[in-house]
Parts: C-alpha cells; structure tokens; sequence
C-alpha cells in the first residue's frame, strides 16, 4: 500500500482489549507448541515449507482441479460433466484470491509474526496483512468446491489442513490467522457451490 493509500484508510478493525488478550494467548500457545514439537524437524520442516511453497498463488488447487478434470475425463466422462467444474474452480479461486488478498486484508491490516534467525528452506515473504491467512483460505475454498461427488475429498481436506497449518510451522501466519482463513474459505466455497452450480442437485 503506497503512502497516499495509507493516509486515507480508516483505523484497522480491532477486537476489544479482553479478546485481543485471549487471542494472543492462544497463538502464543500455538506457536510454542509447534517449537516443541515440530520446528527444526527435519521432516517436518521440509513437509510444511514445501506445503506452503505449493499454496502459494493458489497453485496447489489450481493442479488439484486440473487433475481433477483430467480423472474424469480419462474415466469417459464427457465435456459438460467436469469442464464448468474446472472452471469454477480455478476463476473461483481467482475472485477468492483478488476478495481475501484485497480488502479483507486491507480492512484488518495485522502485523505477521516476527521470525529471528534462518530459516531452514527457502520461502516466499509475503507483504500483506497477517490476517486472514490467505493459504488457509484458499485451501479451505478449493477443497469445498472439488469435494463435489469426488471420492478423494478426504485428501483435498487433508491437504488443507496441511497447508493451513504450514502458515504457523513457517512463522509467517499467527494461528488466529489460519482459524480466520478456514471459517472464510470453509463460507466461501459452500457460497460458491450454492451458487454456481455444475452436477447433481444437492439432495
């Protein structure tokens, strides 16, 4: 956000002093749970750094519906059964992507964690507002929208939580961030399917 941008926007949102303090304690608690018992990991730190290396941009959904689609259609699905599929998902992702990254964040306006020293692996610095927490979000989003009558919709929610938990492994979400970013993609994506409907009516 340029200076300009900066003198004009409201006063960021902020909780009453009480909850702010019952937020704070539980991302506190989070982040020392994860320093415990998983930071430094080797494991670990190259299943959550690459988890969120792949969210990045939405890509990770991106190739999920892809393959989606590509399933289906090598199982002898014709066109109108999986392509308005596909391409809610990926402009879906997109609106969610340009909602979310923009005012939601502007409106909010969280400063992300502080991280001292190296990191182990490479990643990507984001410079918008910690909250919510864009991966979490979109994870949420795409796994709700390619769940429908997919029998791998386990995996799309396990992949989302993987990559939603990556964000507090790699220090770069507060955990209120990623609770903020499911409960939005989780709302989103149902909206979504509500909305732009591509099989079966929901029985």
């Amino acid at each position: 956000m340029n200076d300009r941008l900066r003198r004009l926007a409201p006063p960021p949102v902020r909780l009453p002093r009480r909850a702010d303090e019952q937020v704070s304690r539980f991302d506190r608690a989070v982040d020392e749970w994860f320093e415990e018992h998983l930071r430094g990991h080797a494991v670990a730190d190259a299943v959550f750094y690459a988890a969120s290396a792949l969210g990045d941009h939405g890509a990770l959904w991106i190739a999920a519906a892809a393959a989606q689609a590509g399933r289906r259609h090598l199982a002898g699905a014709p066109p109108p059964a999986w392509r308005p599929a596909l391409l809610r998902a990926v402009a879906g992702l997109g609106v969610e992507s340009a909602l979310v990254n923009g005012p939601v964040k502007w409106v909010f306006r969280r400063e992300r964690p502080v991280h001292e020293g190296t990191r182990p692996l490479h990643l990507r610095q984001p410079r918008t507002s910690s909250f919510p927490s864009g991966h979490a979000t979109a994870a949420f989003f795409g796994a709700a929208l390619l769940r429908e009558d997919d029998p791998l919709w386990p995996l799309y929610y396990g992949l989302a939580v993987v990559v939603a938990a990556s964000r507090v492994h790699v220090r770069i979400h507060h955990a209120s961030d990623v609770v903020g970013g499911v409960v939005v993609g989780v709302a989103l994506g149902e909206l979504a399917r509500r909305l732009v409907r591509v099989g079966e009516p929901d029985r």
